[in-house]
């Protein structure tokens, strides 16, 4: 391990890395590592103390007796046992096993007011999420009953899994959207009527599956390469195409395709069929829900004036206004449901288009079928498979990174952290668990975590009580579901998800980055004006090209000193840019009248791949093809190792520029190879 370096070099120190484009210099932070002490859990292994110093003699190199292992030869193989015997001692633990399960941890701490505090909390949230789940399912395009099934398994699964006290699990906007995209749109009819929703189930099913092999090896980190600008670009646009997709409720219209230009076109073309009852009731409801969600926002003065008395009264009147602004949605959904039961009672003919009968009970318990035969259509598995396509992909990508947005948001307020690999275990573990249960695929939901953590939930065990909720209204409630207008549940969607609109972004954009609008605009109008599957996959390729593209055509500084072109990249060199950098160098050697003498400034490189090491051959042949001499100089310790190993014919490498200039200004004719060795700075310059 290299530890010095030369002293004219100037050093990094890792708080920043610095990226040049063409005429632009970014500050980017360097990428995250994960500390190989680290455990799951968040805490650190500690290295045993022996005689007043560190035992490291668990380290790289090194044997559980002290003594090192050789590299290479025949005791690689010795080194490569040790470790995976590691690795399986560290892994297979019970310590470990039970880091799987958070609720080992804080279980046997729980008290009555912290019990208090998750009952009244998650009683809040299920009066929520019953008419969410409703809506929701109008929105992927299935029975209502299907909202209620995916609302309450997984919150059963996370309290035993999760690792945030505020996420609950559930339908939400997006993932219905994404189901009725790539679950119910290609899904067959059944023959009374409806789709099957065999595929629907097959997607929960491998959703979860995917996460959860994403969290048992560690590749939450996928989710970093969705930038943040695709990211709010896609839940605005996805926002827009499911508000404008309930305009069709809120009037009353048949028939109007799913698509958004045609939803939209069809929606204006058919506003002269709108039914006055259902144009009605849906604006009302939308204005009171809205309306009655800004109660749960009052800020009331002296509210955080510790020394201020105010009076009992007074608090419960807050309080009182704040579960009213809570439990909006579900006053609006049961206030207008009675409105049509009256009516209906009292014999008033008003054409208001309900739900109509909603099937009771608790959903079958059976393992997901990986076959469709119901009398129409015949798929087997590999028709399945082939008919989900990418969503098989981008479903779980979604679901992970609503949830990890929301987990880390909340954890960063409430001052508490979140295992991302846990939760990664989690919600899969939840979705295959809910494929069971007739779910289609659950997510984090933002407006449900915002009001459990407003709640005062202590631990997860607020969705237990979500979740017997949602039970008891399966069970008992459903034959009352059948007067809710659809256009009260249309007004419930569009005020939950107009507030994901986010075009106030737009100028932070601006202002931090123009660069990043790029990737924004067009996944918002792609998505909106293509589909919104294909609008996130080209956001993120076009996001990975913009990341890349520093890496293909890598920031090149070229000075001419002496008569010597200096070529200095200013960073690594690796394969998608080394063909370029060879280009140039020799292009601007050329360009003098007299060519150039090249001397090759290797002050910021960190690595070299095999690729980048071949250009320099193609370089030294190219050069000495011109009678150009071709120096490197400036090269870190291992760095020169790896140019030495590729046994470069005439190779010259020096330890500095001034060197390389002073060398071949005295002497005309081309010197043997000169190797540099660079001095390790002492030890007390390192700390």
């Amino acid at each position: 391990m290299t530890t010095g370096f030369s002293s004219h070099r100037p050093k990094s120190y890792g708080a920043i890395s610095r990226s040049h484009t063409e005429d632009r210099e970014y500050l980017i932070p360097p990428p995250l590592e994960v500390d190989s002490d680290e455990r799951d859990d968040g805490s650190y292994n500690q290295l045993p103390v022996t005689n007043g110093f560190v035992d490291n003699s668990s380290g790289p190199g090194k044997r559980g007796d002290g003594e090192y292992e050789a590299k290479g030869g025949d005791m690689g193989s010795v080194s490569i046992k040790g470790k995976v015997k590691k690795c399986c001692q560290e892994t297979f633990t019970i310590e470990n096993a039970l880091n799987k399960f958070p609720i080992v941890k804080w279980l046997p701490k729980y008290r009555c007011n912290t019990f208090q505090s998750d009952l009244i909390a998650g009683i809040t949230v299920g009066l929520t999420v019953i008419p969410q789940g409703l809506a929701y399912a109008q929105v992927a395009d299935l029975p209502p009953q299907y909202g209620l099934y995916s609302a309450f398994v997984g919150c059963f699964v996370y309290c035993v899994l999760g690792t945030s006290k505020d996420i609950t699990l559930g339908p939400t906007a997006i993932l219905s959207l994404m189901t009725a995209t790539f679950g119910t749109s290609v899904s067959p009819e059944l023959p009374t009527g409806g789709k099957d929703p065999t595929l629907t189930i097959v997607l929960t099913m491998f959703t979860g599956l995917i996460q959860l092999v994403l969290g048992i090896l560690k590749l939450g980190i996928l989710v970093n390469f969705i930038s943040y600008p695709v990211i709010n670009a896609f839940t605005s646009a996805a926002a827009i195409t499911i508000a404008f997709g309930q305009v069709k409720n809120i009037f009353g219209l048949k028939k109007i395709p799913d698509q958004f230009i045609y939803t939209v076109y069809e929606t204006f073309k058919n506003l002269p069929k709108t039914k006055v009852w259902d144009m009605t009731m849906g604006l009302i409801c939308l204005v009171v829900v809205i309306l009655m969600k800004k109660l749960r926002e009052i800020k009331w003065a002296g509210a955080n004036d510790p020394d201020l008395q105010i009076p009992i009264a007074v608090l419960v009147f807050r309080k009182a206004l704040w579960i009213i602004g809570t439990a909006s949605n579900a006053i609006v959904v049961i206030t207008a449901a009675g409105i049509v039961a009256i009516m209906e009672s009292q014999g008033i003919k008003g054409d208001i288009s309900v739900t109509g009968n909603i099937t009771g009970g608790m959903p079958p318990v059976s393992f997901p079928k990986f076959e469709i035969n119901n009398g129409n259509v015949t798929m087997n598995a590999g028709e399945i498979f082939s008919t989900l396509g990418a969503g098989l992909a981008i479903v779980p990508l979604l679901a992970v990174v609503e949830t990890m947005a929301i987990g880390k948001a909340f954890a960063r307020v409430n001052n508490y952290k979140i295992d991302p690999t846990q939760e990664l275990i989690a919600i899969g573990v939840s979705n295959i668990v809910s494929s069971f249960f007739s779910s289609y695929p659950i997510t984090g939901s933002f407006s449900r975590t915002a009001v459990n953590s407003q709640c005062g939930v202590r631990t997860p065990m607020g969705g237990v009580w979500t979740g017997g909720l949602v039970i008891l209204a399966l069970c008992v409630l459903t034959p009352w579901f059948y007067y809710i207008p659809k256009s009260a549940l249309a007004a419930v969607i569009i005020a939950a998800v107009i507030q994901m609109v986010e075009f106030h972004t737009i100028p932070i954009l601006w202002r931090a980055n123009k660069w990043d609008l790029v990737p924004y605009f067009i996944t918002f109008f792609c998505s909106l004006l293509v589909g919104i599957e294909y609008g996130i996959l080209i956001g993120i390729g076009l996001s990975l090209f913009m990341l890349l593209y520093p890496t293909a055509r890598p920031k090149i500084k070229f000075t001419t000193k002496h008569g010597f072109l200096i070529v200095t990249p200013m960073q690594g060199l690796n394969f998608p840019g080394a063909e370029y950098l060879e280009i140039q160098a020799m292009e601007k050697a050329l360009e003098a009248d007299k060519p150039m003498n090249v001397i090759f400034n290797m002050e910021h490189l960190t690595d070299l791949d095999y690729t980048a090491i071949q250009s320099l051959k193609t370089l030294m042949v190219d050069c000495e093809k011109h009678g150009i001499k071709l120096i490197l100089a400036n090269g870190q310790v291992h760095i020169n190792r790896q140019v030495q190993a590729a046994d470069i014919k005439n190779l010259t490498l020096v330890s500095t520029v001034g060197e390389a200039i002073n060398l071949y200004t005295i002497q005309d004719d081309t010197p043997a190879s000169v190797i540099a060795v660079e001095e390790e700075e002492p030890f007390m310059s390192s700390l």
